[in-house]
């Protein structure tokens, strides 16, 4: 790796630049169909940053419009969005908050916000319009092809099965958050309420949590304000490099999106569920970016992010009647027939789990086998249209300056 290349980022501009750093696009789009189709890219991440130019070098701040004074500007733009209402798979995350909750959405509409050049650049090609309030501009180059190259041979040539491929994975696949971490750790200290209470009252500390103990103790965890700023220590991390590959990947995704169209079910970070089968040339079983086909679903029901399941029969290789389901948090998944209750407005499965609770005062772990998990339909990331209060597809979420439609 090439010295004095990676920009390590902290203080005001971490704070400036981690609001560009969104995960991947999870959305629903249709809520059932038959013979679906079920791909994933080929480490997703790591082909980006085989393919793509990073954000290197010192960061260069501008205030106003700088495709004014240049041509292919590169970094990261706060910028005024209007995105066209008629686009029914939008690129641009945001995050709101609704009902105390802070969900990343795609939505259409106008808002405020900060984004990665290559992202924006993309964006306009779909009808996106922007004006550019203020940024930083950094320098580009290619830093991690040959990492990516040496990873991925050593782990092809690797056993399946060994330490040595899941090792080479890890490495290949962390190494982009690596760069996205926090800057400044939080302090914990154990303190008695008065000392807590100082800390509260303090403007130079934010105090994030307070766990009572025993002996009329406090587990206290806190940031110091001035340290947050104005870090004393270089931690090794580049935010801006993290919320590029992050970008590189939804562009990678939206296009394959955009293609399926209206043929689009379901998508998570690096996988689609679609009604067609894709081209051979997106398809191959190894190389990086390329999909591979992983399960073909006779029927299947997409009810909301990380929360859908298919029915799976392949006579070639003797699957019959498999279910096939995938719920977030949820260990025992019910049978597939019962989700086809849940595509109907207002209803819920109430079903029991097991589910772990700690407890720091006691020192104790409790497991509970008997916790009640409900599911139904959520409507968080995209509004649910319904047809005779059953649900059929989604659209996207309007903001006019904040304000859901």
């Amino acid at each position: 790796m090439k010295k004095n290349t990676i920009p390590i980022i902290n203080g005001e501009i971490y704070e400036d630049l981690k609001v560009s750093y969104t995960g991947g696009s999870v959305d629903v789009y249709k809520s059932f169909g038959n013979n679906i189709k079920g791909y994933d890219v080929n480490s997703l991440y790591p082909s980006m940053m085989l393919e793509k130019d990073i954000p290197v070098g010192n960061p260069v701040q501008f205030e106003g419009d700088i495709s004014k004074f240049e041509s292919n500007p590169f970094g990261f733009f706060e910028v005024e969005v209007e995105a066209p209402t008629n686009i029914n798979i939008p690129i641009l995350q945001t995050r709101y908050k609704k009902d105390n909750v802070y969900n990343t959405v795609a939505p259409v509409g106008s808002w405020i916000g900060t984004y990665f050049s290559e992202e924006l650049k993309y964006a306009q090609e779909l009808g996106y319009h922007f004006k550019i309030l203020r940024g930083y501009l950094f320098k580009k180059e290619n830093l991690f092809k040959e990492f990516i190259s040496d990873l991925s041979t050593l782990k092809e040539n690797s056993d399946k099965d060994s330490a040595n491929y899941t090792i080479f994975k890890l490495l290949m696949n962390s190494l982009y958050g690596r760069f996205g971490m926090n800057p400044i750790m939080e302090t914990c200290l154990v303190l008695n309420p008065d000392e807590t209470l100082m800390y509260q009252d303090d403007d130079n500390y934010i105090v994030t949590n307070v766990i009572e103990l025993e002996n009329s103790t406090e587990l206290v965890s806190f940031f110091n304000v001035d340290e947050k700023l104005n870090p004393q220590k270089k931690i090794n991390v580049s935010v801006g490099i993290a919320s590029a590959i992050t970008s590189y990947s939804r562009i990678h995704m939206s296009k394959l999106k955009m293609m399926l169209g209206d043929n689009l079910f379901y998508s998570d970070t690096d996988s689609l569920y679609t009604g067609i089968d894709i081209d051979n040339k997106y398809i191959h079983s190894k190389k990086l970016g390329k999909l591979k086909l992983e399960r073909i679903f006779d029927k299947a029901i997409f009810l909301a992010p990380k929360m859908y399941g298919g029915r799976i029969n392949n006579k070639e290789n003797f699957i019959q009647n498999k279910d096939y389901i995938k719920i977030k948090g949820l260990k025992n998944p019910i049978k597939f027939n019962e989700m086809f209750k849940l595509l109907f407005k207002n209803k819920i499965i109430n079903i029991k789990q097991e589910k772990w609770f700690r407890d720091i005062k006691q020192s104790t772990i409790k497991i509970d086998k008997k916790t009640k998990h409900t599911l139904k339909l959520t409507s968080n990331k995209r509004k649910i249209i319904y047809d005779k209060n059953k649900f059929v597809y989604t659209k996207p979420l309007i903001l006019d300056k904040f304000n859901y439609d």
